[in-house]
């Protein structure tokens, strides 16, 4: 495993396990099949609708908390201060644990930013309780960004965004790393749209011996992201973790970031 050092030097794990659109009947052989794989970052969200599920799957599992690093989201409906607050100790109590490593906002309030600052507020509160080790947040431009930087007393340690080889997200990846957050990417193949299929990934795959899937997920990691593929598959969930006996050159880094065409495939 390869791990990235947030700014207030808590270690995060470069591969995580995202646990998106995971039904509750196949959370325990999913969590399962991703801790034998070798996973132990996992990253999670109350509008997912499972962490209970995923609570009892890290407990059936019998590994230890500390070898754990669980990240989960403030959902829309819940932003303000004392309704983040609620929200958090509802997650707490569904993961079945006293800390999370991680806590991010979904997604800014674009219509009443306010409310997404007064958010920012109450994971500072958790944060100083000592209730989660970092705080970051989702989908946040650098103008949002910008926003929370002149209220915040502790700035983002994350920004969590949507990136693959056909939206690699530039300039905001320079924004955050000049900032000192670090950068998280979902959907990190893009769901397979198409970015699996594509010649020149096929390519430098064939190369290194290695599936489109790995190369893609390398690329990330080779460009300072941290990522977390999902995948109801065994077979697929291992191939995902077999990443850490290469990496791309610099060529190959290069032609993959010009595959950008700046395309959502999330909507």
């Amino acid at each position: 495993m390869e791990f990235k050092k947030l700014s207030n030097g808590v270690e995060i794990p470069m591969l995580g396990f995202g646990t998106y659109q995971i039904d509750n009947a196949d959370v325990p052989a999913a969590i399962q099949g991703a801790i034998d794989a070798g996973y132990r970052h996992f990253d999670c969200a109350h509008i997912y609708g499972n962490e209970k599920a995923i609570g009892k799957a890290f407990k059936d599992s019998g590994i230890k908390r500390e070898d754990l690093f669980i990240t989960s989201k403030v959902w829309n409906a819940d932003q303000g201060y004392d309704s983040t607050l609620k929200a958090f100790d509802q997650t707490l109590s569904d993961l079945q644990m006293d800390y999370l490593d991680l806590y991010l906002i979904h997604w800014p309030n674009e219509e009443n930013f306010q409310l997404t600052l007064d958010t920012w507020k109450a994971l500072e509160t958790l944060y100083d309780q000592g209730k989660v080790k970092a705080i970051g947040v989702s989908n946040f431009s650098e103008k949002q960004l910008q926003e929370v930087f002149d209220m915040a007393k502790v700035r983002p340690m994350v920004n969590q965004i949507e990136r693959h080889p056909y939206k690699t997200q530039v300039e905001l990846a320079k924004f955050d790393t000049d900032n000192d957050i670090v950068n998280e990417g979902y959907s990190p193949i893009g769901h397979g749209h198409l970015i699996l299929q594509d010649k020149t990934i096929n390519e430098i795959a064939k190369k290194h011996n290695k599936t489109a899937a790995q190369v893609v997920l390398r690329w990330h990691i080779d460009t300072g992201f941290v990522i977390f593929p999902k995948s109801s598959k065994v077979s697929r969930v291992k191939e995902n973790f077999d990443i850490f006996d290469f990496n791309l050159t610099d060529d190959e880094i290069k032609a993959i970031g010009a595959l950008d065409q700046d395309k959502h495939l999330n909507y």
